[in-house]
């Protein structure tokens, strides 16, 4: 089916005439004198819906069908209420809501909230997307006493089980986390989306994320794991969707929010929002600068985003997007092993700089076919750009010459994409649910590699002409397609047991055309030979992924969940094409394969714990990797021979299957302890996977039988959240064990006074403080990172921005002043 015949269905579905459908609105009054509630929360806890009533404390829940539905309701003054609606209704109903008997603390209404709204798993349906059975966290950023001014990822992910994070010590201008053996670079193995569309650079070519949503703005952090794949796309990670806050109910509401620390940090957040009859904004701006701990590493980013929402009537809204981002960030380099024992902060790169402009569009619309059945369409497209130039010898001992010129790589991101969606339910056993989808995406994208500028400065000029015989030169362009069709239905067998199997249809062309200078210098520097060569290549390829979900719910309280779901990773055009000198990359490189399976267990124990423990495996044919053997290079003759070095080879180096224990658990002591004392708060969690791994085959040479890079055996989060009124706070550690960098297991060699690019990342443990205090519409934030100040690594880069080990932060402190209007 061509893409116009699909949208001229979705056109053609969209006027069927509407069926029966019934409203449940009302409003929310206090019992004490008949007054309005404004903003109260109405929770509809037969659908899942949550809805928040305007200034006249009026709500309203579109599109039901007749039935019986149990609202709770909750406002921060009030008691909390709970009451039961038959639909249809004659009229509106009037719920009254009795007034607190006394003045309740913060630490008492964040409480109250939690035990209706607290970090949550995603619910069988979502709007148009299927979760049932699958293993999917929710972060509630309203729930968390934490960095967010700068994005800090141990801590806003610390109740996500699993996770790698690289520590950047860049205000969270990147995230970069994986998990179960995938490459947190980027978060460069899960298909990465806010409010549902895509934001990486190329899904499929380059899906490496150099745009994060600020913490501030978002409502909610939504990670799915691998059996996401059906959905979203063939990843092995899963999904990250950064849900972002709602417009406010009010007409204007103002949100301003300034932060300090240390190394110069400044960033500043103010959002605007509102509603207006049909018409909803919101909007907001963040600029974010600092020095960061080593010479060299200063920033400067800038931030827009935009949501524009119309409702054109019962049961269909529409809503446009955009944002903007901007920034520049001078790169430290990576450093040896020697030299970061002796000193973590030292840098000698001065001339490495960053650069990334970011413009993401979206046009989303949602609409009620019928009684039972929803449409969603996201319309999306990226206009972006990143930049490098610098220095990046696998000598990274190595002094920068700046006499010589720097490597510039120039990139340019261009794709546009369409996603829709429809999702109905139907008499079936208990009500089954069947989603049907097709994305089409379209993608060109541009990268240049060659000679740039001998200054110190943020210059990405190319220096082709003064630098004719610079060694990596290259000019490609880089087009990829995609159309996909999947499809899920949950079987509800009873009101307890439920089975969802899924499937997703893929074809991918990929294709890589341009240009490269092939230069071979003698050893005194005279040109042997310079001359450019055509190096086109295409890749066409479709293929079917299955996957099956199963949840069987043991009680209200207590669910079993299993999933298992194929998954597929394309080579993407930087395996293809990029020329690093770091490593070398095998010309005959494949796409990956493999499964993700979970089984687990999840529920909550009255009001004093929840937890959620889970099984899981992960078979990843045809991995991608990293090993050290011998360079090779072309002679004259035309034939692949030795160069007398060692190299980090990348290409495909075996199958590896990973599998491990994941548990969290969330004990409520106030409860279990002193539950008289409402104006305490203390709970704490224990966030731990146990992970191993093995490669189970391989043609490379000292591989088979190793450990998976990027896994640490041991992966620990734990913390005390407390509170006292108004005062909360929270202390977190994380630890993670030794985890290897390369597929060869390669020590670490502490006396490596070259490279510092291959080795053994060490186990290390930090230790965080957060707390926040609030008073009427001000808030003030304040925390210390890494509070026993450790000296520690998380990764060991091999291109941007080292090559080397990026040290991470030692203790740093931040103020936060937040003002609500």
């Amino acid at each position: 089916m061509t893409l116009s015949k699909v949208f001229n269905l979705l056109f053609i579905l969209f006027f069927i005439p509407v069926q029966a459908q019934y409203v449940l609105d009302g409003q929310i009054i206090s019992a004490q004198d008949g007054s309005p509630v404004p903003e109260a929360e109405v929770y509809n806890n037969t659908t899942g819906e949550l809805k928040v009533a305007n200034q006249e404390g009026k709500f309203r829940f579109e599109d039901l069908k007749t039935g019986s539905y149990e609202l709770t309701i909750f406002s921060f003054q009030y008691e909390i209420e709970v009451q039961k609606v038959d639909i249809p209704l004659d009229e509106s109903v009037k719920i009254e809501l009795s007034v607190l008997s006394n003045n309740l603390s913060e630490v008492v209404l964040t409480e109250r909230r939690k035990k209706l709204f607290s970090l949550r798993n995603l619910r069988q349906v979502e709007g148009t997307a299927i979760y049932s059975g699958k293993k999917s966290e929710v972060v509630l950023l309203e729930e968390l006493t934490a960095n967010l001014a700068t994005n800090n990822a141990r801590q806003i992910y610390s109740q996500v089980v699993g996770l790698n994070i690289y520590d950047n010590g860049d205000a969270g201008l990147q995230l970069n986390i994986g998990g179960r053996g995938l490459d947190p670079n980027r978060t460069q193995n899960f298909n990465t989306r806010q409010n549902d569309y895509d934001i990486s650079a190329d899904v499929l070519g380059y899906p490496e994320s150099y745009y994060t949503p600020p913490a501030e703005a978002l409502s909610e952090i939504q990670v799915v794991r691998g059996a996401a794949s059906l959905q979203y796309g063939t990843q092995f990670g899963g999904l990250i969707n950064f849900k972002f806050k709602q417009p406010s109910y009010k007409k204007f509401e103002l949100i301003s929010r300034q932060s300090t620390g240390s190394y110069n940090l400044f960033t500043s957040f103010n959002s605007l929002s509102g509603t207006l009859g049909n018409f909803s904004y919101y909007t907001y701006y963040n600029y974010k600068t600092g020095e960061g701990f080593r010479p060299n590493s200063e920033y400067d980013s800038h931030n827009a985003f935009v949501h524009l929402g119309y409702r054109l009537g019962e049961g269909t809204k529409l809503s446009f997007e955009y944002t903007l981002l901007d920034y520049l960030a001078q790169q430290p380099g990576g450093l040896t092993d020697a030299q970061f024992y002796r000193d973590p902060s030292y840098s000698n790169r001065s001339r490495n700089w960053f650069d990334v402009n970011w413009n993401l569009l979206a046009l989303k619309l949602e609409h009620k076919i019928l009684t039972d059945t929803d449409l969603s369409l996201n319309i999306f497209g990226l206009d972006a750009s990143r930049k490098a130039v610098g220095y990046r010898e696998n000598r990274v001992s190595q002094p920068d010459d700046p006499e010589a010129p720097r490597e510039l790589l120039s990139d340019e991101f261009n794709y546009w994409g369409a996603e829709a969606r429809i999702l109905t339910r139907y008499d079936l056993f208990e009500e089954s649910v069947f989603l049907i989808g097709t994305k089409y995406y379209k993608a060109k994208n541009l990268q240049q590699q060659g000679p740039g500028t001998t200054g110190s400065g943020p210059d990405f000029s190319f220096a082709t002409a003064e630098f004719p015989n610079y060694s990596r030169q290259s000019n490609f362009e880089f087009p990829n397609e995609n159309i996909a069709v999947f499809g899920e239905n949950i079987f509800n067998f009873t009101n307890k047991l439920s089975l969802t199997p899924g499937f997703r249809f893929e074809y991918i062309n990929t294709e890589s055309r341009g240009t490269y200078r092939d230069i071979f210098l003698d050893l005194a520097g005279n040109v042997l030979k310079n001359e450019a060569l055509t190096d086109n290549r295409g890749f066409e390829r479709s293929f079917v992924l299955l996957g099956v979900g199963a949840g069987y719910e043991m009680s209200d309280s207590v669910e079993i969940y299993a999933n298992f779901s194929q998954n597929y990773r394309s080579v993407t055009f930087s395996d293809i094409r990029v020329v690093n000198p770091v490593f070398q990359v095998d010309p005959n490189i494949t796409d990956e394969t493999g499964f993700t399976s979970d089984v687990g267990i999840r529920g909550r124990w009255r009001n004093i714990l929840s937890y959620d423990a889970s099984i899981f495996g992960l078979k990843y044919n045809d991995r991608i990797g990293e090993v050290l053997r011998a360079e090779t290079r072309e002679n004259f003759q035309g034939e692949q021979e030795e160069t007398g070095r060692v190299i980090r080879f990348r290409g495909n180096i075996g199958d590896a299957f990973i599998y491990g224990l994941e548990t969290f658990a969330d004990w409520n002591l106030q409860t279990s302890f002193f539950p008289e004392a409402e104006d305490y708060m203390a709970r704490v969690f224990v966030n731990s996977a146990f992970t191993s791994s093995e490669y189970i085959q391989s043609e490379q040479t000292n591989v088979e039988g190793n450990k998976v890079e990027f896994i640490p055996a041991v992966n620990l989060k734990t913390g005390l959240n407390f509170g006292y009124r108004n005062m909360l706070g929270a202390l977190q550690y994380t630890y993670l064990s030794k985890q290897f960098s390369d597929a060869t297991n390669a020590p670490q060699n502490i006396n490596d006074s070259q490279r510092g690019i291959e080795g053994v990342i060490p186990a290390y443990g930090i230790l965080d403080l957060s707390l926040s205090y609030s008073y009427h519409r001000y808030k003030i934030e304040s925390g210390i990172n890494n509070l026993l100040d450790n000296i520690y690594f998380t990764r060991r880069a091999t291109g941007y921005p080292g090559p080397g080990i990026i040290p991470a932060q030692p203790l740093t402190w931040y103020v936060t002043l937040q003002v609500r209007l």
